[in-house]
């Protein structure tokens, strides 16, 4: 009996021990980040508000459909947040219908996939060394427009001085298509790596022309073009744009899918029952609430997170790294991507950095699939001034940024001899700026318990 109880007794306490260090990680983390210099492009920080939308009881509850027509009862405040969160959307991006139920922007590329293409259909695309995104990518890849509709993907031709898309070989590849009797019926701009406007003017008529629909995967810039600093797809001939909504449009993880009334039905279908059950209602709360503060600062901070990557990707090739987009001054975006060849590969640096509490991620450039490099071990790394911009930093800020991986990467210094640096100069950026309330630290744990 007595060993019973005791067995009984160590089964408790192992799992109030790994309870207990789940929250301690939790917590570490967000203390980790407040030490932090964060430069991930696809990652951001949230308000408190949004924060609080997402701790709500709306992440209990279910509102499958669409508001009015809810498989379930009590959705009557649920239903009231969606059509905000719709018309919100509608007015930051000038557009006719929105659909926020999306719980990822591949989620939201899928339903676009769903909705304007069958199995076995041709899309022309990025390719990933030249910027374009895995859920745009061939199945032999685990692509998900590959792997997981069934789509046959070609890439887009890619001019890498000008770091974006070459028209008229572009052009010349679906003529190509066409004769072989393979002519795509989605043409899908937008993607990862994302330093200036595609030519979306340029192309979009040719490629109507030849029966396609064109989509616009804004996830990296959905933030730039609410804030009208980098293009505006849908007025340049796009049908419909897809995003995620936490990078820099400052929200929480989700998606978007934007577009006109027309196009509105197959895309409400696709997304339910297609794809979703649940739609996560407490992120479409606070989608909802990231997009009224996009409306009310967004312009500002788009200038600003331009400006800083600006500034960022000129201090880096002050200090002597090899920064892509050069001829063009760098960057248009949040990004900047930098070829560390000379140094090590992109998975070796940044690890070194992480170890100075400067995380960012390595990067697949142009070249490297022919070098036999792969994403773990690529020739570059990615910087974004999404998270630092939201933070209150400015250009001088992104000097100092600058000198910190300079001293890493290029001066070989140890780098956890910088991390006491790195922590005394994140002391001054604490609060979530660009946002109508910010009593809560950007990274302050709220413990619940």
């Amino acid at each position: 009996m007595w060993n019973i109880g005791f067995s009984q007794h160590m089964t408790d306490s192992a799992n109030k021990d790994a309870y207990d260090k789940i929250f301690s990680s939790l917590e570490k983390h967000n203390q980790w980040f407040e030490n932090s210099i964060p430069l991930i492009a696809s990652e951001n920080v949230p308000s408190p508000a949004v924060r609080e939308a997402i701790i709500s009881d709306f992440g209990n509850r279910y509102a499958e459909g669409w508001p009015g027509e809810r498989v379930y009862a009590g959705c009557t405040y649920i239903d009231e947040v969606e059509i905000q969160c719709m018309n919100l959307a509608n007015r930051l991006f000038k557009s006719e219908f929105a659909d926020v139920r999306p719980i990822s922007g591949v989620i939201a590329n899928l339903a676009i996939y769903s909705a304007f293409s069958n199995p076995g259909d041709v899309m022309i695309a990025s390719s990933i060394p030249a910027g374009g995104h895995i859920s745009h990518g061939k199945k032999e890849h685990s692509g998900t427009a590959g792997l997981v509709h069934g789509l046959e993907i070609e890439f887009f031709a890619f001019d890498p001085e000008e770091m974006t898309l070459d028209v008229d070989k572009t052009k010349a590849k679906v003529e190509e298509l066409k004769s072989q009797g393979r002519l795509p019926k989605i043409a899908m701009f937008g993607g990862s790596v994302f330093l200036f406007p595609h030519p979306v003017k340029e192309l979009a008529d040719f490629l109507k022309g030849h029966g396609m629909h064109i989509n616009y995967d804004a996830a990296h810039v959905a933030g730039l073009i609410a804030g009208d600093t980098f293009q505006d797809p849908l007025r340049e001939g796009v049908d419909t744009m897809t995003m995620s909504t936490h990078k820099t449009l400052f929200g929480p993880q989700g998606g978007l899918v934007l577009g006109s009334e027309k196009h509105a039905e197959p895309i409400k279908k696709a997304t339910f029952p297609g794809l979703t059950s649940s739609h996560h209602i407490h992120h479409m709360a606070a989608k909802a609430v990231a997009f009224a503060e996009a409306l009310e600062f967004g312009k500002d901070y788009a200038v600003q997170t331009i400006k800083n990557a600006k500034a960022l990707a000129s201090e880096l090739s002050n200090v002597g790294f090899k920064v892509l987009g050069e001829k063009r001054g760098y960057t248009e975006s949040h990004q900047t991507v930098v070829n560390v060849l000379d140094y090590a590969d992109g998975g070796k640096i940044e690890a070194e950095l992480e170890k100075a509490n400067i995380i960012v991620n390595r990067q697949l450039i142009p070249g490297d699939l022919k070098a036999k490099r792969h994403y773990m071990h690529p020739g570059g790394i990615r910087l974004g001034t999404s998270e630092l911009t939201r933070l209150g930093m400015k250009e001088s800020e992104m000097k100092q940024i600058a000198s910190f991986i300079k001293q890493v990467v290029i001066d070989k210094k140890d780098p956890k001899s910088l991390v006491s640096e790195v922590k005394e100069f994140r002391k001054a950026y604490q609060k979530t700026e660009y946002c109508f309330d910010n009593k809560l630290g950007a990274y302050e744990y709220v413990k619940l318990r």
